[in-house]
This record gives structure tokens, sequence and C-alpha cells, in this order.
């Protein structure tokens, strides 16, 4: 789903009453014409992420209710980029090897990178959204879906992450249930969605194997991390494609 659409949507529930009503039973969120102060906040930070959103996310209100989101997080498959980048250019072994050991160590290319075998290949990291953060990672090619929702003293506590994809994943529980630091005891009222959704996104590149969810994934992941990779590359293709 695109920033665009995403911002369509939450255009297209923008008035009504909806959940934002008063009225009796159950609880009450307020609405996108009628905010309190946590309101406010999320609003504006709805407008900046509009604005500005991060390479590969969108998010934004289901329907009217403020206080309830839904992303996306793509992960870009990064064979495709570079030949799409190059087309004509005859990328060997030898180059994708080195490019899968940049990805290994978790380096972030800014500005220009060249890779040297039997041509030089210029990278540009503009090209990729502003990093070429989703090289090597078994989930590459999937589009995720979240749910996010906002307490009603937001900032003051984290927003609630729950991963409606299906993932194999050490730091995601069969329930969508995610353990993120960012999302507990590190949470700040300094702290926006839009971190959140990039603290979200280092996930797939980064697990946190000693801090888990699921001790099966995480014990697979450091004692044999070529077999975790196939099978969190199936999963992808099977439920995020």
């Amino acid at each position: 789903m695109s920033s665009s659409s995403m911002m369509m949507m939450m255009a297209a529930g923008g008035g009504g009453g909806g959940r934002g009503g008063g009225g009796g039973g159950g609880r009450s969120w307020p609405s996108t014409t009628s905010v309190s102060a946590s309101g406010k906040r999320i609003q504006k930070e709805m407008a900046e992420l509009s604005m500005d959103p991060p390479p590969d996310c969108s998010a934004g209100p289901k329907g009217d209710n403020l206080y309830h989101w839904v992303a996306t997080l793509s992960v870009p498959r990064w064979y495709a980029l570079l030949r799409c980048l190059y087309p004509r250019q005859v990328l060997s072994t030898q180059l994708f090897f080195l490019a899968k050991q940049f990805a290994l160590q978790r380096v972030w290319f800014h500005g220009s990178v060249m890779l040297v075998d039997d041509a030089v290949v210029l990278i540009r990291s503009y090209a990729f959204g502003g990093c070429l953060w989703c090289l090597g990672t078994p989930y590459e090619g999937g589009i995720f879906f979240l749910d996010i929702t906002f307490p009603s003293d937001y900032p003051f506590k984290p927003p609630k992450v729950v991963f409606k994809t299906r993932i194999y994943h050490c730091n995601v529980d069969s329930a969508g249930n995610v353990s993120l630091d960012i999302l507990k005891d590190g949470w700040s009222p300094a702290l926006t969605i839009s971190k959140v959704l990039v603290a979200l996104r280092s996930i797939f590149t980064n697990p946190d194997a000693y801090k888990p969810l699921v001790e099966g994934i995480a014990h697979l992941y450091l004692a044999d991390r070529s077999k975790h990779d196939e099978l969190a590359a199936e999963w992808t293709l099977r439920f995020a494609r």
C-alpha cells in the first residue's frame, strides 16, 4: 500500500461519528474531528508522517478512529533493485558476494558506493530511499501489515503494535505481538510513530535473539542461521506476498 493510498484512506474516514461519538457502553475513542491533547499530538505526527515518511513505510488511521492505525512495512528485493538500476550491466557472482558482505555487516550506504569487479558499478543510495537497509534479509520482497493502537494518554505511554501478517521471527509471536525495547522500557514521550516504524523495520535485518518472544526461533537463529533464513524466506513467500 502506497503512502498516497494510505492518505486517501485517512481522508475517507475523516468525518462522521463512528467510534468517536460519545454515547453509551464500551470504550469511546476521540475521532479525527473531536480530539483531546493526545489526539492533537497524533494528528501532528500524522501530518509529519505524510510529508516525510520513512522509506518503504506507510501508516494512517483506520476509518475515523484517530487512535487505531493501519501500517505497512515493505521489504524491497535488493537483487531486483540492482538490476533495475543497471539493466544492461552484467553483475557477476563476485559482485553479488561483495554486496551480501556489506549487508551482513549492517553497513548503511550514504551517498555513493563503488563496488569493483569486472566492471565498476556505482550505487547511489538515494535511489533506494536513503539506504540499502534491506540487503541480505530473508524477508525481502515481503509486505507486512500491522495494527497500531495509541493509548489515551499517548505520548506518555507507547503505542501497541501487532503484526497482522504472519512472520517467522524470534521477536514476533504467533499472535503478532512484538518484542521491541522502544515499545516498552525504552519508550520516551519524545519518540514519534515515524521512529517506531523505523525501529520496526530494523527487526528485518537485526533480530534480537537474546530477548525473544519465540525461544525456538531464537535458538535456531543462533545455532543454524542458514536454516533459520530458509524458513523465514518460506514464510515470507507464503504469507507476505
